[in-house]
């Protein structure tokens, strides 16, 4: 608001170098007429007019670099403020706020307000400054001209409010189609391969044409609007000015002011109602920059979940390693349906726990509640002993990992995405977690740890992008990490090699295994199987076969399909 305060500061030197420029102006007219000019009365005037000139410039181009210090920090203050939130909401933001939502609120949003607060706010105040400066500079040559001026300004934001009333239904409407719009066309971008596959992507194409369709007709409405707003302004700020010209005129043919007054009466009469027009050109400007700012603000008022601040570093328990316990835990993502229903399981520090189940049974929001991604369960979840939603986020995060089904990998170099682990972890220490994870070899080939890594990992297989986020897992030295379907749509050879890295590992670590597939939870300590949101068996793998429960039936299935398949 500083640089707001001073472009309005700097607009108003620049209309009082105005006036004394039209003051100095009208003198010489007087003079001109009485036949007063000489070399000694033109000099001065010359260098006064052109000291005004300068002044002018001067105050003009410092206004509009203000501005721009306006629009630089609000944009830099609400991107900062929208990513923070985004941090403070966690990975499950999505659940409150469409991740489109957020790309356009902090590009295109931010920059409607950013024109607002650079452009339409000092001029607000400039409009409103302006007029009382050139009713006090007129009102002692003439007070009927100027009250007859002032008068007539008060019209102009008088028609903005009643557009406004309009305006903002209509605005409304089309910054809801701009975010659906901006919705679909990325849910199909994201979807593009699975489209060209079933050949969908021509229907798709055909939907989103019909949703630019509607946004173009609010937009073409919303323009309508504006360009009727401005039309009505100019009506009020040109017929101001005349009623202006008219009054002077008027003053002059009564004998009342002569014609110098006159004469400066008319140039600064117009300046009466610029300020306010210009103003009612920003108005579009300010209700756009209105309506994004309620959508920003909407992200930015999102009940956040609450974060604790215990560490498990003073855990009195982590002597012994981090284990989980969770007990009588159930979740729902709408209250009508329940995703777990009073589950208690055990996982002991250093042990290998299998989670299985069919499709939709809650193995993955089990691993993503056990990780603090998810908050408003009911029951206990415990890390080393501590509530989960006791814990720091940063702590839980340095004691306990997730590898999920696809896991990102960030363009870049792979030494960027692997420092990430570990910040501080040595050539030396890369290369060994590689070869743990399996995929040394490779990257050995493909020109080693500064290799490129392209956006979204595409110049990388499945299986060797999930070998490497499991390498960047392994650097972190967390005591518990969680596979979440991490061998899920991959190849054979990289399922086999993930397994490895599995057993390796169990009983340095805390393992907890999610999958569908049971071959990779036999030599499991326990093996958790979920059905509809209850645990309902859990045991070593050939207890569990021998029971000829739930797993020995899933077990059965698994092997008639792949003897099928092969």
């Amino acid at each position: 608001m500083r640089f707001v305060a001073a472009q309005v500061a700097l607009q108003w030197v620049a209309l009082v170098a105005n006036i004394v420029l039209v003051a100095g102006v009208a003198l010489v007219v007087d003079a001109l007429l009485a036949g007063r000019v000489d070399a000694s009365f033109a000099v001065p005037s010359v260098l006064g007019a052109a000291s005004c000139l300068v002044v002018r410039f001067a105050a003009t181009r410092a206004a509009s670099h203000m501005g721009f210090l306006a629009s630089r920090g609000v944009k830099e203050t609400l991107r900062r403020a929208l990513y923070d939130k985004m941090l403070r909401l966690g990975p499950a933001y999505a659940q409150q706020v469409p991740t489109s939502e957020v790309v356009q609120v902090a590009g295109e949003g931010v920059e409607q307000i950013e024109t607002y607060f650079g452009l339409y706010l000092p001029q607000l105040f400039y409009a409103l400054l302006a007029p009382i400066t050139l009713f006090a500079c007129i009102a002692p040559i003439s007070l009927p001209v100027a009250a007859g001026l002032i008068a007539c300004v008060p019209l102009i934001p008088i028609a903005i409010a009643a557009v406004q009333t309009i305006a903002k239904r209509l605005l409304a409407s089309y910054w809801q189609q701009y975010a659906e719009l901006g919705d679909s066309f990325l849910e199909n971008l994201q979807g593009l391969t699975t489209l060209k596959v079933f050949e969908a992507d021509a229907a798709k194409a055909r939907q989103m044409d019909e949703e630019a369709e509607t946004f173009r007709r609010v937009t073409m409405r919303v323009l309508t609007m504006q360009l009727n707003s401005i039309i009505i302004m100019d009506l009020v700020a040109y017929g101001g000015a005349a009623l202006g010209i008219f009054l002077a005129v008027g003053e002059l043919a009564a004998g009342r002011i002569g014609l110098p007054a006159a004469f400066a009466i008319v140039v600064l009469s117009s300046e009466f109602f610029i300020p306010m027009r210009t103003l009612g050109s920003y108005f579009h400007t300010a209700m756009n920059g209105s309506a994004a700012a309620d959508r920003i603000f909407k992200i930015l008022d999102a009940p956040e979940p609450l974060m604790g601040s215990r560490e498990l570093d003073a855990s009195p328990g982590l002597a012994q390693g981090v284990g989980i316990a969770i007990h009588g835990l159930s979740f729902s993502y709408v209250p009508e349906r329940e995703v777990l229903h009073d589950v208690t399981l055990a996982v002991e520090p250093g042990s290998f726990v299998g989670v299985t189940g069919a499709s939709g049974s809650g193995k993955s929001t089990l691993a993503a509640l056990a990780a603090g991604r998810l908050t408003g369960y009911s029951g206990s979840i415990s890390v080393g002993g501590i509530e989960v939603r006791d814990i720091a986020p940063e702590d839980l995060a340095r004691h306990l990992v997730v590898v999920p089904t696809r896991g990102h990998l960030f363009q870049g170099t792979l030494r960027e995405n692997l420092l990430m682990g570990d910040a501080h972890a040595s050539d030396a220490r890369l290369w060994s977690v590689l070869a743990q994870a399996r995929i040394d070899g490779f990257v050995r080939d493909a020109g080693g740890l500064d290799m490129a890594v392209a956006e979204g990992a595409q110049n990388l297989s499945g299986g060797q992008r999930q070998r490497l986020c499991i390498a960047r897992a392994l650097l972190t030295r967390a005591e518990v990490l969680i596979f979440d379907e991490a061998s899920s749509n991959i190849d054979a050879d990289s399922e086999a090699a993930i397994a490895d890295v599995i057993r390796d590992i169990a009983g340095t670590r805390t393992v907890v295994v999610v999958s569908h597939r049971l071959a990779n939870l036999e030599r499991a300590d326990t093996v958790c199987v979920l059905d509809r949101g209850r645990l309902v068996e859990q045991g070593a793998h050939e207890e569990l076969l021998a029971a000829g429960g739930a797993y020995a039936g899933l077990w059965r299935a698994q092997h008639d399909l792949e003897r099928t398949l092969s």
